[in-house]
């Protein structure tokens, strides 16, 4: 049985209340205009979230004066840090000689951004929008029209945005687990259009391909699974997925909104070997500003073009293409592939680091935990941390099942105890950790610890022995 946090909630709380004041009062204030008092979920932490006046490297500051140890930099998009001055300095410079705010035109700009994104990732073609949300819907669309054929096929606990066909097997339910739409609002029919699969379960895909690999107009999936959590896919598996989707003329999409640009400076197919039809591309290439791509064959992407005949209205939206935007997208890949080496060296390092500090500090107070976010097989470092609760140190932690299901795992204590509990020690956490940028230190390392060691003195007296 799930272990029972309400009174431990509500004391973390009332504790945080009197921890940042200001952040909760302009929490009231924020409530009488914008629902929940914001304008994403995630970022919602309850009861407030820490209201921000400033950020730079590793940290952001507060309303209330604290310095506060930054994991998700902002939403695993800042590999450099917050506000890096590789990318600040181009774009005061170019705001202060009269460009980066949207003209509507076309310029050099774009082609040169779509030149490093094709030449780093291997595709033929990449158009611009602005949201990742976006970016897999068209994917998508574009799929089905290029098949003729409706059937999409997603992973369990996969997250690929705010649009209709990735609002299947998000989250899970007991009783149910990922098997329910996530959202109202969406026409009935679409619950038979999403194929759901369980993540790195190669006998499964394949089963699953022989009953409806003739009807499936692709298969979507991330080569490293975020929300569902920080978990890489699988050699064998991601390598099925390329034969099979190849063998039955699925279209294969590579989501990489967060794994492009994370492990290497350009697609992580490319450590697997693996050359989808379409991938997606986001946060950490705009280096800190909106813009996303798909990118891959030509032939599928020209039919949002005249060769294609127009058939799918791809048309990226007002602000794709922004010119600010591909000014620090174009900055961030030029820097990254320059200093290649280096980064994800540095990267990997502390990622290693990052996960022992944090399972070692609950080990010391009697506390099992465990890290997912790197791959013995694959990864030789890896800047996502992820850390899990399992009841037994033998669970195994190879797909969202694993770590989301109740009796395998604490995903409470993972996603949401862990969450405000460090807060309170000015630690930010997100899905357990997050990630690491080059603005960590090992002395961040430290103090990461030290803080994973009081919160585990913390809420060690409210974990009885859970039934499994």
């Amino acid at each position: 049985m799930p272990r029972d946090y309400g009174r431990l909630m509500a004391e973390l709380a009332e504790s945080y209340r009197q921890h940042s004041p200001k952040s909760a009062q302009l929490n009231e204030r924020a409530r009488q205009v914008l629902v929940d008092g914001g304008n994403h979920a995630l970022r919602l932490i309850d009861p407030f979230p820490p209201r921000v006046v400033r950020a730079s490297g590793a940290y952001i500051w507060d309303e209330d004066g604290h310095a506060i140890l930054d994991f998700w930099q902002g939403h695993f998009g800042n590999i450099l840090g917050h506000n890096p001055p590789e990318i600040g300095a181009l774009l005061a410079e170019a705001f202060a000689g009269g460009s980066g705010l949207q003209t509507g035109f076309t310029d050099r700009l774009q082609i040169e951004t779509a030149e490093i994104l094709c030449r780093q990732t291997g595709a033929e073609r990449a158009r611009f929008t602005t949201s990742g949300s976006l970016a897999t819907m068209y994917a998508i669309l574009l799929a089905r029209a290029f098949t003729g054929r409706n059937l999409v096929m997603k992973v369990s606990g996969g997250w690929h945005g705010a649009q209709p066909w990735g609002l299947k097997g998000v989250s899970y339910e007991p009783g149910q687990g990922f098997n329910h739409l996530d959202s109202q609002g969406l026409p009935p029919a679409l619950a038979d259009e999403l194929l759901l699969t369980r993540y790195n379960d190669t006998q499964m895909l394949t089963d699953q391909f022989r009953q409806f690999g003739d009807r499936l107009a692709c298969f979507i999936v991330e080569p490293f699974i975020g929300s569902g959590g920080s978990i890489p896919a699988k050699r064998e598996y991601l390598r099925a997925a390329r034969q099979l989707t190849a063998r039955y003329g699925t279209v294969l999409i590579l989501d990489e909104v967060i794994s492009g640009f994370r492990f290497r400076a350009g697609d992580m197919g490319a450590l697997y070997g693996v050359v989808p039809d379409l991938a997606t591309f986001g946060k950490i290439m705009g280096g800190g500003m909106p813009v996303t791509a798909v990118a891959g064959r030509a032939d599928i992407l020209n039919l949002s073009g005249r060769a294609g005949g127009s058939k799918v209205k791809f048309s990226g939206g007002t602000y794709s293409g922004h010119p600010a935007s591909l000014l620090a997208a174009k900055a961030m890949m030029t820097y990254l592939a320059e200093h290649e080496q280096e980064v994800y060296t540095q990267l990997g390092e502390l990622g290693a680091k990052a996960r022992l500090a944090s399972e070692g500090a609950f080990a010391a107070e009697g506390i099992y935990s465990r890290c997912t976010g790197h791959s013995d097989e694959l990864l030789l470092g890896s800047s996502m941390v992820h850390l899990h609760f399992p009841y037994r140190p033998d669970q195994p932690l190879d797909c969202p099942e694993d770590v989301f299901d109740p009796a395998r795992c604490d995903p409470t204590l993972s996603e949401h105890v862990l969450r405000l509990a460090l807060l309170q020690e000015d630690v930010h956490t997100v899905h357990g950790l997050g990630s690491l940028s080059c603005a960590h230190t090992e002395a961040d390392l430290t103090r990461l610890a030290e803080a994973c060691r009081c919160v585990a003195r913390r809420i060690k007296p409210y974990l009885a022995l859970p039934s499994v």
